[in-house]
């Protein structure tokens, strides 16, 4: 079955690399996803399958206490799924991925137009390119092999093309809300070809600090809240230390934070010659897969609240949540679809997979813990150059993902032989 697949894949390869830059060229940044997703639709078409296209407006959806995202009109923002039906007696599988994209940014830092889709030296180049359209075309190729091949599944292969990952997942939700779940899931992110059993989920907040205004020539008789300001930052320093060192997970060793508490942006004040009396910080803070949303905002809400400072035990920061959140997921690293994907990865590389902890949130949180889906993370691509300019893939990657994948979807829904299977099989034995 390797060969064939081998042989499939080389034969399919230079039409896949097209349809990728096709992909690529499409600016799907969020609220622009709808031409990307019509796209993938009628390529899932013209392979044989039946495609469901909707845009998410439900009230399930909405009021949902999971759903987050910085709009509610996902009008230009369908959502794609498709399902090859298993004859029973099988597991089923999710393949998910995201076609939302982030920003180019500075687009003179591109040497290349960021949505061209250009290709050398094995590596095509663009915004979205590793985060992660190759990823997606990892699992295009899978769904057209199995048709392909006419391989008849046990379990049932479920397919998501989700919009808004980028922002917390609101996509994934519409699709687990739909009915589209598994008895497990595979999520190719740009893992540099590692394993991911696990996910660490995020939030973003906001920190209120007050002083007290006064005239710039005598700020003494204010209080600065810039310089309060530094207070807290060094107590949200040592609380990230602390909620570090409680992390003893051996799928974490080799990540030096590996729930960070990173602060991105600070506003305030009004006027150079006036004492700043408000200050606002924002961030995102890292939750590990044994923690729950809540527990991590009631710690960091404890210690804005308890720091040690005569100004603010009497005028406390106020903590916010707004934004995007990603719950953390996890899988037992022994699951049987671990240990299968591990067994086709060394089949086709030669090599033992490495095993980490992923440093980001995915939908594999959402997928676990409201779809009743536990979720791998792995693909091709690597995040060091996601979200940067001149974002890329390596071409070969994308292939020798999707053949270790597609086997494992094998092993794992199983597969009833064909006709002529079972004539070979009479005539070994």
């Amino acid at each position: 079955m390797l060969e064939e697949i081998q042989k499939w894949m080389i034969k399919k390869k230079p039409e896949a690399v097209s349809f990728l830059q096709q992909m690529v060229r499409k600016n799907s940044e969020q609220g622009n996803e709808k031409e990307v997703q019509l796209l993938i639709a009628e390529k899932l078409k013209d392979i044989g399958c039946e495609v469901d296209l909707w845009h998410p407006d439900e009230e399930e959806f909405l009021l949902h206490p999971y759903f987050c995202a910085t709009r509610t009109d996902f009008s230009n923002s369908p959502n794609v799924a498709a399902v090859i039906k298993g004859t029973g007696g099988g597991r089923s599988v999710v393949l998910n991925g995201h076609v939302d994209v982030v920003p180019p940014g500075d687009i003179s830092q591109w040497k290349n137009d960021p949505y061209s889709g250009t290709i050398k030296d094995g590596k095509l180049y663009g915004r979205g390119a590793t985060d992660m359209k190759g990823g997606n075309l990892c699992l295009l190729l899978a769904m057209e092999c199995i048709k392909d091949l006419k391989l008849e599944l046990k379990g049932d292969v479920i397919f998501h093309s989700v919009m808004e990952e980028e922002s917390g997942g609101a996509g994934t939700l519409a699709a687990i809300l739909r009915g589209y779940t598994a008895d497990a899931a595979i999520i190719p992110e740009p893992t540099n070809m590692k394993i991911f059993p696990s996910q660490q989920g995020s939030m973003w907040f906001r920190v209120h600090i007050f002083g007290r205004s006064a005239h710039g020539g005598t700020r003494y008789e204010g209080v600065s809240a810039l310089e309060k300001a530094i207070v807290v930052i060094q107590e949200i320093q040592r609380l990230e230390k602390t909620r570090n060192e409680r992390i003893t997970d051996p799928l974490y060793e080799k990540i030096p934070i590996p729930v960070p508490i990173n602060l991105g942006k600070i506003s305030g004040g009004d006027w150079p010659s006036s004492v700043p009396d408000c200050i606002v910080i924002e961030g995102r803070i890292g939750v590990a897969p044994n923690e729950t949303l809540e527990q991590v905002r009631n710690e960091l809400e404890d210690r804005m609240a308890s720091i040690q400072d005569d100004w603010l035990i009497n005028h406390p920061p106020r903590v916010e949540w707004f934004g995007a959140q990603w719950l953390p997921g996890s899988i037992d690293p022994e699951h049987e679809l671990m240990q299968l994907l591990k067994k086709r990865f060394k089949d086709i590389s030669g090599a033992e997979p490495v095993i980490e902890a992923s440093p980001w949130g995915t939908d594999g949180g959402l997928l676990t813990a409201v779809g009743h889906t536990p979720s791998i993370v792995f693909g091709p691509g690597v995040t060091s150059v996601a979200h940067y300019p001149d974002e890329y893939i390596e071409l070969d990657k994308i292939f020798e993902a999707a053949a270790m994948i597609i086997l494992t979807i094998l092993d794992w829904c199983g597969v009833n032989h064909q006709p002529q299977q079972k004539e070979l099989l009479k005539k070994e034995k």
